[in-house]
């Protein structure tokens, strides 16, 4: 006989009786398409789309301001060397800085790689955990106190951030002031009204090399030379997407700053109805227990 052919009906009031059960093809149960269907809709209602969301932004920010940083870092380097600070040693320690910097970045890029795991991972943890998609899915103390751990270090990078978003904006409104004095160069050229070669720009002024730098500034028909520079164009334009990558950054640890409080204050009330809870299952328990055992006393007196 196949298995699952016939449903049994046992012991009861009613007399036996057989129910036929179509057989079945394979290993397909008759339920089997809705089981599915149910366990993809459990399993969809179990990711935390809101720190999804924050991470790919998270991902995309850092990885804009970190790419394009360190490509328009070096262009600016090259741009100072060709035509504002010939001199080696005059630029020698914003080389180095630069340098630094650009191994900075690649420290920033692998931490936040690993952390935006790390928060994505804590969102599936908690909101598998506020909505009990595991049966008894208990909280813990240590998993609470490691979410507000995580709000605490996402609140520090987010305030970290707002100081590079800050620092991110400098070389464009550098590279800004540099390509609006070519546009006016461009236009009294162009309008013939009068001689660019007494409007100069000096890189000195900036304090990103010494004043006895050589030369130090361009002026006139060089500094335009220079603003037709591929490096020049590449660097302006990395920087300033650079600055919208750490802007982004920062609205991403918003947001994860925003998850992250909701989860813990949700963790909490969880914990406290859980506690709720199992003292009332207690206090359920023993009324029960005294019950039964007056039943007996009962019993045996009668």
């Amino acid at each position: 006989m196949e298995i699952g052919r016939y449903h049994w009906m046992y012991k009861s009031s009613r007399p036996h009786q057989y129910h036929h059960v179509p057989a079945l093809r394979g290993n397909i149960s008759p339920l089997g398409n809705q089981g599915c269907f149910e366990c993809c809709i459990k399993c969809l209602g179990g990711v935390p789309y809101a720190s999804l969301v924050a991470t790919i932004l998270c991902f995309s920010g850092v990885a804009l301001f970190c790419g394009c940083g360190h490509v328009a870092l070096t262009g600016t380097v090259s741009i100072l060397e060709q035509h504002f600070s010939t001199n080696t040693s005059d630029h020698a320690l914003l080389s180095e800085v630069i340098q630094l910097m650009q191994y900075v970045i690649y420290g920033i890029a692998s931490f936040f790689f690993l952390y935006g795991i790390i928060l994505l991972a804590e969102g599936f943890y908690t909101t598998s955990a506020v909505k009990e998609l595991h049966g008894e899915f208990k909280t813990t103390a240590c998993g609470r106190c490691i979410s507000g751990m995580f709000v605490f270090l996402t609140y520090v990078l987010g305030v970290a951030w707002l100081g590079v978003f800050g620092f991110s904006a400098v070389p464009v409104f550098m590279f800004y002031n540099i390509w609006s004095t070519c546009e006016v160069i461009k236009s009294l050229q162009t309008n013939m009204t009068a001689s660019g070669d007494q409007i100069c720009v000096d890189i000195r002024q900036y304090g990103i090399i010494p004043w006895n730098a050589v030369p130090g500034r361009a002026c006139g028909p060089v500094l335009e030379n220079i603003c037709n520079t591929n490096e020049f164009y590449m660097s302006y334009h990395l920087f300033i997407v650079a600055c919208a990558g750490a802007g982004a950054t920062v609205m991403s640890l918003i947001h994860f700053l925003m998850i992250l409080s909701s989860n813990w204050a949700y963790l909490k009330d969880a914990s406290k109805m859980q506690a709720y809870q199992d003292i009332k299952a207690k206090e359920e328990q023993e009324l029960q227990d005294i019950q039964s055992r007056s039943k007996e006393q009962l019993n045996s007196y009668t």
